[in-house]
Protein backbone atom coordinates (compact mmCIF):
# COMPACT_ATOMS: atom_id res chain seq x y z
CA UNK A 1 0.00 0.00 0.00
CA UNK A 2 1.12 3.60 -1.01
CA UNK A 3 0.49 6.20 2.19
CA UNK A 4 -0.21 9.49 1.21
CA UNK A 5 0.57 11.56 4.69
CA UNK A 6 1.93 14.91 6.10
CA UNK A 7 5.23 13.35 6.14
CA UNK A 8 5.49 12.33 2.58
CA UNK A 9 3.93 15.89 0.89
CA UNK A 10 6.59 17.97 3.93
CA UNK A 11 9.74 15.70 2.22
CA UNK A 12 8.73 16.12 -1.21
CA UNK A 13 7.46 20.41 -0.32
CA UNK A 14 10.79 20.55 0.85
CA UNK A 15 12.33 19.35 -2.13
CA UNK A 16 10.44 21.54 -4.54
CA UNK A 17 11.30 24.75 -2.53
CA UNK A 18 15.51 23.71 -3.17
CA UNK A 19 14.40 22.74 -6.60
CA UNK A 20 15.43 25.35 -9.22
CA UNK A 21 12.88 25.05 -10.94
CA UNK A 22 10.59 25.45 -7.65
CA UNK A 23 8.45 22.39 -8.16
CA UNK A 24 9.23 18.64 -8.15
CA UNK A 25 7.08 15.38 -8.60
CA UNK A 26 6.93 12.04 -6.38
CA UNK A 27 6.10 9.80 -8.99
CA UNK A 28 4.17 6.71 -7.42
CA UNK A 29 3.89 4.43 -11.03
CA UNK A 30 7.31 2.36 -11.58
CA UNK A 31 7.87 2.91 -15.19
CA UNK A 32 7.72 5.94 -17.71
CA UNK A 33 5.61 3.52 -19.56
CA UNK A 34 2.89 2.54 -17.12
CA UNK A 35 -0.48 3.58 -19.09
CA UNK A 36 -1.56 4.98 -16.09
CA UNK A 37 0.87 7.77 -14.86
CA UNK A 38 0.09 9.06 -11.31
CA UNK A 39 2.14 11.60 -8.76
CA UNK A 40 2.17 14.14 -6.30
CA UNK A 41 3.44 17.71 -8.14
CA UNK A 42 4.42 19.75 -5.15
CA UNK A 43 4.74 23.45 -6.24
CA UNK A 44 6.20 26.50 -4.93
CA UNK A 45 4.53 30.03 -6.20
CA UNK A 46 7.49 31.07 -7.86
CA UNK A 47 7.44 28.30 -10.00
CA UNK A 48 5.98 28.55 -14.11
CA UNK A 49 4.77 25.74 -15.77
CA UNK A 50 3.76 26.86 -19.58
CA UNK A 51 0.52 26.01 -20.48
CA UNK A 52 0.69 23.15 -22.39
CA UNK A 53 -2.35 20.32 -23.89
CA UNK A 54 -1.51 16.75 -24.67
CA UNK A 55 -2.30 15.19 -27.88
CA UNK A 56 -1.00 12.88 -30.73
CA UNK A 57 -1.27 10.93 -28.26
CA UNK A 58 -4.47 12.10 -26.52
CA UNK A 59 -4.04 11.97 -22.62
CA UNK A 60 -6.93 12.78 -20.06
CA UNK A 61 -5.33 14.80 -16.62
CA UNK A 62 -6.55 15.28 -13.29
CA UNK A 63 -5.56 17.65 -10.42
CA UNK A 64 -6.64 16.54 -6.87
CA UNK A 65 -5.40 19.27 -4.68
CA UNK A 66 -4.36 17.62 -1.01
CA UNK A 67 -2.95 21.02 0.57
CA UNK A 68 -2.32 24.37 -0.48
CA UNK A 69 -4.23 26.69 -2.81
CA UNK A 70 -3.86 26.89 -6.63
CA UNK A 71 -5.82 28.01 -9.87
CA UNK A 72 -6.74 25.52 -12.93
CA UNK A 73 -6.97 27.39 -16.32
CA UNK A 74 -8.52 26.35 -19.67
CA UNK A 75 -7.30 28.28 -22.98
CA UNK A 76 -8.70 28.34 -26.41
CA UNK A 77 -5.94 27.83 -29.00
CA UNK A 78 -5.15 31.49 -29.21
CA UNK A 79 -5.01 31.62 -25.79
CA UNK A 80 -7.68 33.21 -23.94
CA UNK A 81 -9.48 31.48 -20.74
CA UNK A 82 -12.20 29.53 -21.23
CA UNK A 83 -12.41 28.03 -18.00
CA UNK A 84 -10.79 28.70 -14.03
CA UNK A 85 -10.90 26.99 -10.92
CA UNK A 86 -9.48 27.81 -7.60
CA UNK A 87 -8.39 24.77 -5.48
CA UNK A 88 -8.49 24.69 -2.02
CA UNK A 89 -8.82 22.77 1.25
CA UNK A 90 -12.08 23.88 2.64
CA UNK A 91 -13.60 25.69 -0.47
CA UNK A 92 -15.45 22.65 -1.36
CA UNK A 93 -13.72 22.93 -5.06
CA UNK A 94 -10.96 20.13 -4.62
CA UNK A 95 -10.02 19.14 -8.23
CA UNK A 96 -10.41 19.62 -12.04
CA UNK A 97 -9.97 17.16 -14.88
CA UNK A 98 -8.48 18.11 -18.38
CA UNK A 99 -9.67 16.81 -21.39
CA UNK A 100 -7.49 15.83 -24.42
CA UNK A 101 -6.29 18.59 -26.68
CA UNK A 102 -7.44 20.91 -24.47
CA UNK A 103 -4.92 23.99 -23.44
CA UNK A 104 -4.34 24.02 -19.73
CA UNK A 105 -2.11 25.11 -16.77
CA UNK A 106 -2.07 25.11 -12.99
CA UNK A 107 -0.65 28.22 -11.15
CA UNK A 108 0.16 27.65 -7.21
CA UNK A 109 -1.42 30.30 -4.73
CA UNK A 110 0.13 29.30 -1.86
CA UNK A 111 3.82 28.06 -1.51
CA UNK A 112 4.07 23.91 -0.85
CA UNK A 113 1.02 23.61 -2.59
CA UNK A 114 0.34 20.27 -3.93
CA UNK A 115 -1.81 18.36 -6.11
CA UNK A 116 -2.21 14.55 -6.86
CA UNK A 117 -2.05 14.09 -10.63
CA UNK A 118 -3.29 11.41 -12.70
CA UNK A 119 -2.27 11.06 -16.63
CA UNK A 120 -2.76 8.33 -19.26
CA UNK A 121 0.56 6.96 -19.90
CA UNK A 122 3.06 5.95 -21.36
CA UNK A 123 5.20 9.40 -20.28
CA UNK A 124 7.72 10.53 -23.46
CA UNK A 125 9.51 13.69 -22.69
CA UNK A 126 9.56 14.00 -26.56
CA UNK A 127 5.66 13.97 -26.98
CA UNK A 128 4.21 14.77 -23.62
CA UNK A 129 3.52 17.82 -24.14
CA UNK A 130 2.53 20.52 -26.81
CA UNK A 131 3.51 23.96 -25.22
CA UNK A 132 1.49 26.97 -26.59
CA UNK A 133 2.86 29.03 -28.55
CA UNK A 134 1.14 32.31 -27.25
CA UNK A 135 2.70 31.73 -23.84
CA UNK A 136 5.76 32.50 -22.73
CA UNK A 137 8.50 29.49 -22.22
CA UNK A 138 9.87 28.25 -19.35
CA UNK A 139 12.74 30.62 -18.05
CA UNK A 140 12.49 33.84 -19.64
CA UNK A 141 11.69 36.89 -18.19
CA UNK A 142 7.99 37.49 -19.25
CA UNK A 143 6.59 34.39 -16.95
CA UNK A 144 5.95 36.48 -13.69
CA UNK A 145 4.22 38.98 -15.51
CA UNK A 146 1.79 36.87 -17.38
CA UNK A 147 1.24 34.69 -13.81
CA UNK A 148 0.47 37.79 -11.95
CA UNK A 149 -1.90 38.91 -14.85
CA UNK A 150 -3.55 35.63 -15.17
CA UNK A 151 -4.05 35.78 -11.10
CA UNK A 152 -5.12 39.19 -10.73
CA UNK A 153 -7.87 38.34 -13.59
CA UNK A 154 -8.93 34.68 -12.08
CA UNK A 155 -7.23 33.94 -8.57
CA UNK A 156 -9.18 36.90 -6.48
CA UNK A 157 -7.61 37.22 -3.73
CA UNK A 158 -4.39 35.83 -4.83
Amino acid sequence: MIVINDALLDAVSAKAAASPRRRMNHNFHRELDDPLQRMLNCLQTDTYIQPHKHENPDKCEAFILLKGKALVLEFDEEGKVTSHAVLQAGSGLYGAEIAPRVYHGIIPLEDGSVVYEVKNGPYSPLNDKNFAKWAPKEGTKECAAYIERLCRQYACNH
